[in-house]
């Protein structure tokens, strides 16, 4: 089976710690990524260990951890704890506050500290631009774009990506990331707008590496052989 390679950086998306290590025998996936709803998903119920964990099985790979409160004071001690532990760890802090405030203040605070951020949650090209301008010069930071959820609204993301990619280039320490990834071309995509990173659930990591290659007949084979086994399964017939 050939072997997927890309120019742009994958990581995986998700916390469950199983999946995490299996996923990283594929050379591809570089670094991870997670979030409340994930550990949620994977039924964390105690993050500072998951997350201790994780660094300790990764040492080497990015990982990005996400602060838990929304006022100012409390996400700054979170972001503190998260990146103490590991040299590897980004702290993602949303752009907004969950009653609307900008976070841009806390994310210069903590890069001029030497935190490394991944800002999260972000939307529009002016919130790329409003982070940017927060990430002290010098301090290793993410910047994430909510790709798919933006499609979502059905608007055209196209715009959205490449003026983020085009701000984003002026920044040697800052790397964009596409976020809400929905589908495999969405890698290909990103890589051809001159994203940096691409963050992708287990669920397609594990749809490219046994699709990737594949012929269009061979897509054909394999899907009416797959409706054949279903319907084995099932026990549904048409004549009597």
């Amino acid at each position: 089976m050939a072997t997927p390679t890309f120019k742009i950086k994958i990581y995986s998306d998700g916390a469950d710690l199983g999946d995490m290590q299996a996923i990283n025998k594929n050379d591809f996936v570089t670094g991870f990524t997670t979030n409340p709803s994930l550990l949620k998903k994977a039924g964390v119920t105690n993050y500072l260990e998951f997350a201790k964990k994780t660094v300790a099985t990764f040492p080497d790979e990015p990982i990005s951890f996400e602060v838990f409160s929304n006022d100012f004071p409390t996400m700054e001690k979170e972001a503190h704890l998260l990146h103490d532990l590991g040299k590897n760890v980004y702290v993602k802090v949303p752009i907004r506050t969950t009653d609307g405030q900008s976070t841009a203040e806390l994310i210069h605070n903590l890069t001029a500290a030497g935190v490394q951020v991944n800002v999260t949650a972000i939307a529009t090209t002016d919130q790329v631009a409003e982070s940017l301008a927060a990430i002290e010069p010098g301090t290793q930071s993410i910047v994430s774009i909510f790709v798919g959820r933006v499609a979502d609204t059905g608007a055209d993301p196209r715009p959205f990506v490449a003026e983020s990619a085009a701000l984003t280039a002026k920044r040697d320490e800052v790397e964009l990331l596409w976020a809400s990834t929905r589908e495999i071309n969405n890698i290909y995509q990103a890589q051809e707008a001159g994203v940096d990173i691409i963050t992708v659930p287990p669920a397609i990591i594990a749809k490219l590496v046994s699709h990737f290659g594949q012929t269009g007949d061979e897509v054909t084979m394999n899907t009416v052989k797959g409706f054949e086994a279903d319907i084995k399964a099932t026990g549904l017939h048409i004549l009597d």
